[in-house]
């Protein structure tokens, strides 16, 4: 069974699709236009348009063909508006980010809108992005938003912590426990992918939001990798706490625009980032490090000049892997080899720009993504890999990802 969003969009310009970086950003954000929908009384969705959730049969799965032979690719939510993210509830479900603000609860043969969201500024690549359902969620119904927030004449990151109310399909006790400074008045590297690590603390992501310089700026939050308290406040052992000119929030900095972040199975930290003209980069995330942004790059400015110093500089990390040409990654996963036990260890990364999930295995040794330089090894690709805007590990082991091309989420699975 799947469930079958249906909308109407409005006409796309020229300007939305990926031409291969001939615009300056190939992370840059399609904006669609739809009649906005409001709540009936049951909870569900209406429009004067025409919006509406329903069950239908399923469609017969297609495959894929893989390192680990023909899988089974199966859609299970479709009619999305650019998706952005999605996570699992505990018990089967999921909830899923459109980025022009509306969350949705996807449960029990259901596709709800969840009432409760906050305001987002839904404009160039802004807008309702990441979700995060809590580990604890069986007990606290906690989630986690993060979206481009209006503050002054601008936009910043923020995260937003609520609860579901699973029944009536609405949060409550909405609060920001995170608003980045400064707010800028561009629209674009607002990072925003999130991740809870093995120790209960929140880590989220920031990108430059377009000032280049002040991702190596500890005063600023701009271009970093952060870490707070699941209500907002600042661990104790954070790196740079103790530190005066310091934001203490800051986990890593150094960073361009980061939009994947996932946990390694051993706890390991993961992130991967667009560069500009080449050099979108996976990282290894040390607490403290310095990731070089816009010293040393990979890549070169849009206009063609040199970035920086170059490739190496004292005190700076090397990427683990980088891309050039730019792929344009989106968020990462690293896979506990549940399913496809030769993938374990393995680090997975959806493109944006060339429609393709890729997988990077450790460049010597083997066993995944415990070291430090990896290699990409294959590329998973079919009809439904456009525009990968998100992927993920089910509780089951099989791979799910978000198709913004499509509008869709598919499951990868034997």
């Amino acid at each position: 069974m799947l469930i079958s969003y249906t909308q109407v969009q409005g006409d796309r310009t020229s300007e939305d699709r990926d031409n291969g970086c001939s615009y300056p950003a190939a992370d840059y954000e399609p904006k669609g236009r739809r009649a906005r929908p409001v709540h009936n009384s049951a909870g569900l969705l209406a429009s004067a348009v025409f919006l509406t959730y329903a069950w239908q049969s399923a469609l017969v799965a297609q495959t894929m063909a893989t390192s680990q032979g023909d899988l089974q690719v199966a859609p299970v939510v479709t009619g999305l508006d650019v998706p952005w993210g999605f996570d699992f509830l505990p018990g089967g479900g999921i909830v899923v980010t459109e980025r022009e603000g509306d969350l949705l609860l996807v449960q029990n043969g259901q596709a709800r809108s969840v009432r409760g969201v906050p305001d987002v500024v839904a404009a160039g690549q802004g807008g309702l992005l990441d979700v995060l359902v809590a580990e604890d969620f069986a007990s606290s119904n906690l989630v986690y938003l993060s979206y481009a927030k209006k503050v002054g004449q601008g936009s910043a990151t923020a995260i937003a912590r609520a609860q579901l109310d699973l029944a009536n399909a609405r949060l409550v006790n909405l609060d920001d426990i995170f608003v980045a400074a400064p707010a800028s008045t561009t629209g674009r590297h607002y990072g925003s992918r999130m991740a809870e690590g093995p120790d209960g603390y929140i880590y989220f992501t920031i990108g430059d939001r377009g000032d280049r310089p002040s991702a190596q700026s500890l005063a600023s939050h701009n271009g970093s990798v952060l870490r707070i308290h699941p209500d907002g406040r600042v661990p104790n052992d954070n790196p740079f706490v103790s530190r005066q000119d310091a934001l203490p929030e800051i986990w890593s900095f150094g960073h361009r625009n980061p939009q994947g972040l996932g946990f390694s199975p051993d706890g390991q930290l993961w992130a991967v980032e667009h560069g500009a003209r080449g050099g979108d980069e996976v990282n290894h995330i040390r607490p403290g490090a310095n990731y070089g942004w816009p010293i040393i790059a990979y890549g070169r400015h849009y206009s063609g000049l040199k970035i920086g110093e170059g490739t190496e500089r004292d005190g700076m990390e090397q990427p683990a892997y980088y891309w050039d040409p730019s792929m344009a990654p989106s968020n990462l996963m690293v896979y506990s080899g549940k399913m496809w036990p030769e993938w374990e260890g393995d680090v997975f990364v959806g493109s944006l720009k060339f429609n393709y999930i890729a997988r990077l295995s450790e460049t010597a040794g083997g066993g995944g993504a415990s070291g430090q330089s990896l290699t990409e090894v294959e590329q998973l690709k079919s009809v439904e890999t456009g525009r990968i805007r998100d992927v993920r590990e089910a509780p089951d082991g099989s791979i799910w990802f978000a198709s913004q091309g499509d509008g869709a989420i598919y499951r990868l699975s034997r």
